[in-house]
C-alpha cells in the first residue's frame, strides 16, 4: 500500500510551498528522492502523480512540491492563477525553496522510521534539473542527483537583443500554448540572474560535483538541445549521460496525462533513474 500525505511549509519568501510525499508504509528505511518541476510546470503536471507512486513502489520515499512562486496557489495547485507570483519568480527563490524542503524533511521527526536521512537524492526535470544540480553543489547533504532534459546554462537561454526592451517596459511575456496565457516575467528575473551569476553557474556546479550525477536527455528535444547534456560529461567525467533516441523534452508525455501506462521514452527514463539511484 502506498501512503500519500500533503503538507504546507514556509517558502523562501512570502508564498507557501505545497508538498506531497509518497512511500510504502513499512519498517524499511528508504532513500529520499526530492523532485523539482520545470518552468511553466507544477508538481501534478502530466504523469507526475503516477510517477511518484512508481518511485514509492520501487522503495523510495518520494517528495514532490510546487515552487512557491511558480504561479499556482495552495487552493488551485494545477492552474496558473497567480501570474504576479509567476512574474516575480527567479532562480534564487527556487534554490532557497528547495533548501526549505530539504530542511523540512531532515528536521521532520514524523518520518524517522521511514527515511534514511543520510541518503537524500535530488531529481529534476528541465529547469528543475538545473536547480537540482546547482543545489547539489552547494549542499553537502545530497547523496546523488538526477537531471532530465536540463539546460547546461541558464543565462544563455535569454535573448540579449530584447534586454533593453525588457528593462524599459519592466516585463516580458511568455506565451503558454497549453493554457493560452501570456505569462509575465518581470525584469527582476534578469537582475537576480546577474546579481547571483556565480550561484546559478551550472558549468561551475557540474565541475565541482563530487557525488554521482545522472543526466538523461532526449535526442529530439526541441526545447533544450541534445548537445547540452554532453556539456555535463565534458565538465565532469564522472557524470553518466543517457541519451534516449527519439525522445522529446517531456519524454512523450503531456498534460493532462490520463493513460495508466507510460510511453516508451518516459518509461526508459524511469528505468535509467531507478537503476542509478539503487546502484
Amino acid at each position: 500500500m502506498i501512503n500519500k500525505d500533503s503538507f504546507i511549509i514556509s517558502g523562501s519568501q512570502e508564498n507557501k510551498i505545497l508538498i506531497d510525499v509518497y512511500f510504502k508504509n513499512n519498517s524499511t528505511k528508504k532513500d529520499v528522492v526530492i523532485f523539482s518541476h520545470g518552468f511553466k510546470g507544477f508538481k501534478d503536471w502530466g504523469p507526475f502523480n503516477n510517477m511518484a507512486k512508481s518511485f514509492a513502489l520501487e522503495g523510495f520515499f518520494f517528495i514532490k512540491f510546487n515552487f512557491s512562486y511558480n504561479g499556482t496557489s495552495l487552493s488551485n495547485p494545477t492552474e496558473f492563477v497567480d501570474l504576479n507570483s509567476f512574474g516575480n519568480n527567479n532562480f534564487s527563490i527556487e534554490l532557497d525553496d528547495l533548501n526549505n524542503v530539504l530542511n523540512w524533511i531532515i528536521s521532520n521527526t514524523d518520518f524517522n522510521q521511514q527515511i534514511n536521512k543520510n541518503r537524500i537524492n535530488l531529481f529534476g526535470h528541465s529547469r528543475g534539473g538545473g536547480i537540482s544540480i546547482l543545489k547539489t553543489n552547494e549542499d553537502i547533504r545530497i547523496n546523488k542527483v538526477v537531471s532530465w532534459a536540463s539546460p547546461s546554462n541558464f543565462i544563455k537561454r535569454m535573448d540579449e537583443s530584447k534586454l533593453d526592451t525588457w528593462k524599459n517596459e519592466g516585463v516580458a511575456y511568455i506565451f503558454n500554448s497549453r493554457t493560452n496565457q501570456n505569462m509575465p516575467l518581470f525584469y527582476q528575473f534578469y537582475e537576480d540572474c546577474i546579481k547571483n551569476k556565480s550561484r546559478i553557474d551550472i558549468e561551475n556546479a557540474s565541475r565541482n560535483l563530487n557525488i554521482p550525477h545522472l543526466a538523461i536527455h532526449g535526442s529530439d528535444d526541441p526545447t533544450v538541445h541534445i548537445d547540452e547534456v554532453y556539456d555535463f560529461q565534458k565538465w565532469n567525467s564522472k557524470t553518466i549521460v543517457k541519451e534516449i533516441k527519439g525522445a522529446n523534452h517531456v519524454f512523450g508525455v503531456s498534460h493532462p496525462y490520463d493513460d495508466k501506462k507510460y510511453p516508451m521514452h518516459f518509461n526508459k527514463a524511469l528505468e535509467f533513474t531507478f537503476d542509478f539511484l539503487k546502484s
